[in-house]
């Protein structure tokens, strides 16, 4: 890497002193030659005219839907490292808020995540992950800031429609209950609370919502909308005085940091409530640095949440790997701690929330942008990005062309700052080893002699944080496991008294709810099993599949068995399948192909190339039941596939020749019961 400067001079230019920000010792520069080498402009840090807006923290999303689906069953050391990295203060993404999906049992975009009321008299909060995972955010930092948003709602709460807002009362009590069940069962405060992700808002709900709130207590939970655009909230809020009155923050999702009039007259606060959403590479953390700027800079956003947390779902899923960091195999414990993460701690562990922007904010002259915040303690700190826009380009929206460049950038801090002895120094260069550098701690910068003024050299693709904290930390772990694929022979007999978590390890829902169940009836070989849980489609977010579907395993499996054993539960119209090659699954599960073995409660089966059973190979008669159970196998080898029921041979020797490889997949005919135990899969790629 070439040297590096830090200049601190004197404004009455007689004398210079320089810091080496680089990590080849010291060097001075004459500054006549620094100014000869690249353009420079001088950027003023100040307080004496007031503060900007108060800051109110980054944070990340778990869910929208079931993206840490695969984190909760990785072994110990690992799990918890990879949460110290995400949630630890001072250690890694120093994450300040938690924004988790209320669960409503609908495919919100790489899986379905368990709602708490799957019918109506039905409550149960210990169901999917969330509040395991908020537990764990508040056990490393007390403070956190807990979010609740739904995507999908129960069914029940549609009463035949496609639509949250039939009975408004019903809905906000289901909200509330979530909320209520947080504090009663986990003695978790929900902080702040969604409408409807990314659709429709009602804004007699909204008043609804925030009065059944207060007449439960929960007058400290507030209200954030819509999780969309900046508009129509932001008109509606300025033409309606009682829904300016309930709502508390204004929230919009991937701005390209900017906001629109309405919201800014408001004056409300305005939130970047889910941003990012891209592979967590250089040109993610790029994005990542950029926006945590500029969403402040152009638009005003005081808090930026990441889409999502942690890439912790089968990466051939939508959007694979778009978290801060990898977790996707939980067999080998492997794990990747990503650029973003520490793009994040840039910000995140030199702030808080409740400290507050200055006013002196802004763009660089040539490309970059400089933020300023303190605690109003007498503490500072700079965050000075100069992402290019090969390397910073964000998933949406399409980012307008900018030019970044070589130049120094001289910073004079006045006001209550300008007295500031020593700034601490923390580098990132993003780009190709040997000149990349992730979250490195430089030489401090010693302002006694200049007067309050600093200058920087600055490249383009770097993040420098100037800081009077001294409590930075790069947090490490000994290296993870290496990466390994799937286990090749796999099986669960779901044989477990108390499980922790409701759903089975590796099993990702698609379509429906799949959870351990207790036969309390049969003492026999099949008293643990999995249970498909829903009667009755969910109010959807997205386009799932009219059957319930679970996928597990390798999806670069090809040649493999496939066995379980299966009991209808629905007379007549029931019916249960196993699946291999599944190509397809989140927001496009409708759409699956694969080889599909069905058997029917009217005592037929049949072999389907897709999921939705339009490409038909094989159909006949089977000698099959409800409230039975039957042991279905399926092998796949190369273009031939076969099909056993309970170890009889019922179908063979049908071709196909699409898809080539996929993942096993467990699932029903539509929403109904159905169990499924002692699954098998031998699999060769």
């Amino acid at each position: 890497m070439a040297e590096r400067l830090i200049q601190a001079s004197r404004q009455r230019g007689a004398k210079a002193m320089t810091a080496a920000a680089g990590l080849a010792g010291q060097a001075a520069v004459p500054l006549l030659l620094c100014a000869l080498l690249a353009p420079s402009g001088a950027y003023v840090l100040d307080d004496s005219d007031g503060l900007g807006r108060e800051f109110d923290g980054i944070g990340a999303v778990s869910g929208g839907g079931a993206t840490s689906r695969l984190l909760v069953n990785y072994p110990e050391p690992y799990r918890s490292e990879i949460l110290d990295y995400l949630f630890k203060p001072n250690f890694g993404a120093s994450l300040h808020i938690l924004k988790v999906e209320i669960g409503g049992d609908g495919q919100t975009t790489d899986g379905t995540e368990p709602s708490h009321m799957h019918y109506a008299l039905d409550e149960n909060y210990f169901r999917g992950y969330e509040w395991w995972l908020m537990k764990e955010a508040k056990k490393r930092n007390p403070n956190i800031t807990l979010i609740g948003l739904p995507w999908s709602f129960p069914g029940w709460l549609g009463k035949g429609f496609n639509w949250p807002y039939v009975n408004l009362q019903l809905t906000a009590y289901y909200i509330v209950t979530w909320i209520v069940g947080s504090k009663h069962y986990h003695d978790l405060d929900i902080d702040y609370i969604g409408i409807w992700n990314e659709r429709a808002f009602d804004i007699n709900y909204i008043k609804v919502l925030r009065r059944m709130l207060n007449h439960q207590g929960l007058q400290h939970v507030k209200i954030i909308a819509s999780d969309n655009l900046w508009e129509p909230i932001s008109a509606s809020v300025l033409l309606d005085p009682e829904l300016l009155k309930v709502i508390d923050v204004i929230g919009a999702h991937y701005p390209g940091t900017l906001t629109v009039k309405d919201a800014r007259l408001t004056k409300k606060k305005l939130w970047s409530s889910e941003d990012f959403s891209t592979v967590n590479g250089d040109v993610g953390a790029g994005c990542w640095g950029r926006i945590l700027n500029q969403n402040y800079i152009n638009g005003y956003m005081t808090s930026t949440i990441a889409w999502n947390l942690v890439a912790s779902y089968y990466q051939q899923l939508p959007y694979g790997r778009c978290g801060l960091m990898t977790a996707q195999e939980p067999w080998s414990g492997h794990y990747a701690v990503e650029a973003p993460i520490w793009v994040s701690a840039h910000t995140t562990q030199f702030t808080q929330p409740g400290w507050y922007y200055l006013k002196t904010v802004g763009h660089l002259e040539r490309g970059g942008s400089y933020v300023a915040l303190t605690d109003g303690l007498g503490n500072l700190t700079i965050i000075v990005e100069t992402m290019s826009h090969k390397h910073s380009k964000c998933i949406r929206p399409l980012l307008p062309y900018f030019n970044v460049s070589h130049q120094f950038a001289t910073f004079d801090l006045k006001g209550s700052f300008s007295e500031i002895p020593e700034l601490q120094v923390w580098y990132t260069k993003l780009g190709k080893p040997p000149e990349r550098f992730l979250f490195k701690q430089l030489d401090s910068l010693w302002l006694l002699d200049s007067g309050g003024s600093f200058t920087l050299e600055l490249q383009e693709d770097e993040l420098f944080t100037l800081t009077t904290l001294t409590s930075g930390h790069k947090g490490s772990f000994p290296s993870p496991p290496k990466s390994q694929r799937f286990p090749s022979v796999y099986e669960d007999n779901f044989n477990i008294d108390y499980p922790f978590f409701s759903e089975a390890p590796n099993f990702a829902d698609q379509t429906g709810v799949f959870e351990y169940h207790v036969n309390v009836e049969d003492p026999g070989d099949h008293r643990f099993t999995l249970r498909q849980v829903l009667n009755q489609r969910p109010i959807t977010w997205a386009a799932d599949a009219f059957n319930t579907i679970s996928v597990i395993g390798d999806y670069t499996w090809s040649n493999l068995t496939i066995k379980c054993d299966v009991y209808i539960e629905t007379p007549e119209k029931g019916g249960v399948f196993i699946a291999g090659r599944v190509n397809k699954g989140g927001i496009l599960i409708r759409s699956a192909r694969g080889i599909f073995f069905w058997i029917f409660a009217n005592g037929t089966y049949r072999v389907t190339g897709d999921l939705a059973g339009w490409i038909i190979y094989s159909l006949g008669h089977a000698d099959v039941t409800a409230k039975k159970w039957y042991t279905l196998t399926l092998t796949l080898n190369g273009r031939s596939s076969s099909g056993k029921l309970n170890g009889k041979t019922l179908w063979k020797n049908i071709s196909v020749n699409f898809p080539g490889n996929g993942w096993a997949a467990i699932g029903t005919h539509s929403f109904e019961f159905a169990q499924f135990d002692n699954f098998r899969v031998e699999a060769s790629h």
